[in-house]
C-alpha cells in the first residue's frame, strides 16, 4: 500500500498515469481514522485493515506537486553518518563499529516537489532511503524490527557544509536543517509492496547529470539493525523518520568540490517508491 499527504491530511494513494489517485483516509473512513499522519501511524493496524477494503468512490486525481511529506510533523528524525563503506572511504574514514547517529530538526522536512532557497555557504546533496516508523517501540529485537516500521520513502539530506563542519569538534545538525533541507516522499510504501525490502535501488541526478547511486543491500548497518540499535536507547514513536545514510558521490568530496547553485534542479529516484524534485533559488531579496 501507498500513503501520502495532501494539505497535511493522510491519503491512500494509487499510481494513475503520470500522477496519482488519492483517497482521504479520515473522510473515507467516516471519521473513524484520524487525518493526521502521526496519529494514523499510531493506529497503523487499523489503517491497514481499513485500506485493504477501502471504497474508492470518493477518490480524486492528484499531481505529484500536490503531495506533501508522507509525515509532515515527525517528532523525531534520526540520521546515520558513514553508513556506506565507499562513502566513508571518500570522506577519509573507515566504517564505524556502531551507527553514528545525528538529527535533522523536524522543521526542515518538506514534500517531494519543492523550491529550496540556498543559504550562504556550500549546499550539498545526500540521497537516502528513509524508514518511517509505524508501531514503533522500545528495545525492539531485530527479528521484529520491520514489524515496527510502516514502510519506507525517499529523502535528501541536504547539507550546508561550511556551518556543518566548523568548530572542533564540528556539529552536524543545524547545517542540515535549513528550511527545505529534508525533502521526503513522494509516498510511504509498505514493505509488502517492495520486491526486496532489504535491497532497494536509488539514484540522483543534477540537471540530468548522474550524481549518486546505491542499493540498501550495501548498508553497513541495515535498516532492521538500525531500528534495533536506535530503539535500544530511544523509544521509536509513530511517525519518526530514520534517514539511513548516503552512498559515495557527495559534492564536497569531489575534485574539485561541487555544490548546488541557483537555477539547478536535483532529481532523486527510489525504485518502487518514486521521485523527488528540488529546484534551487537564491533567497528572496538576494540578487
Amino acid at each position: 500500500m501507498r500513503f501520502g499527504t495532501v494539505d497535511d491530511r493522510l491519503v491512500l494513494v494509487r499510481e494513475s498515469g503520470d500522477g496519482y489517485r488519492a483517497l482521504d483516509v479520515s473522510t473515507a473512513s467516516g471519521g473513524v481514522l484520524p487525518n493526521d499522519a502521526v496519529q494514523a501511524l499510531a493506529r497503523w493496524d487499523d489503517v491497514l485493515t481499513w485500506a485493504a477494503d477501502a471504497d474508492w468512490s470518493a477518490g480524486f486525481d492528484l499531481t505529484p506537486e500536490r503531495l506533501g511529506a508522507p509525515v509532515p510533523n515527525p517528532r523525531q528524525v534520526f540520521a546515520i553518518a558513514l553508513n556506506y563503506a565507499p562513502h566513508a572511504a571518500e570522506a577519509g574514514f573507515t566504517p564505524p563499529p556502531q551507527p553514528l547517529v545525528f538529527t535533522k530538526f523536524p522543521s526542515c522536512i518538506t514534500g517531494p516537489v519543492t523550491t529550496v532557497e540556498l543559504p550562504d555557504g556550500n549546499v550539498d546533496w545526500e540521497i537516502e532511503v528513509v524508514a518511517i516508523v509505524g508501531r514503533g517501540g522500545f528495545r525492539i529485537p531485530r527479528d521484529k524490527a520491520w514489524e515496527a516500521l510502516a514502510g519506507v520513502t525517499l529523502g535528501q539530506d541536504l547539507s550546508e557544509r561550511v556551518f556543518q563542519l566548523q568548530g572542533t569538534p564540528p556539529q552536524f545538525s543545524l547545517g542540515k536543517s535549513h528550511p527545505g533541507f529534508g525533502p521526503t516522499g513522494p509516498v510511504l510504501v509498505t514493505p509488502d509492496e517492495l520486491a526486496d525490502r532489504d535491497d532497494l535501488s536509488f539514484a540522483s541526478f543534477l540537471d540530468g547529470e548522474p550524481l549518486q547511486h546505491g542499493r540498501t543491500s550495501q548498508l553497513v548497518f541495515p535498516i532492521d539493525d538500525l531500528v534495533t540499535r536506535i530503539s535500544a536507547i530511544c523509544p521509536l514513536l509513530p511517525g519518526d523518520l530514520i534517514f539511513t545514510g548516503t552512498p559515495e558521490g557527495v559534492g564536497n568530496r569531489r575534485t574539485p568540490p561541487r555544490f548546488l547553485k541557483p537555477g539547478e534542479t536535483l532529481v532523486s529516484r527510489l525504485d518502487g517508491v518514486g521521485e523527488l524534485e528540488q529546484h534551487f533559488v537564491r533567497p528572496a531579496g538576494n540578487p
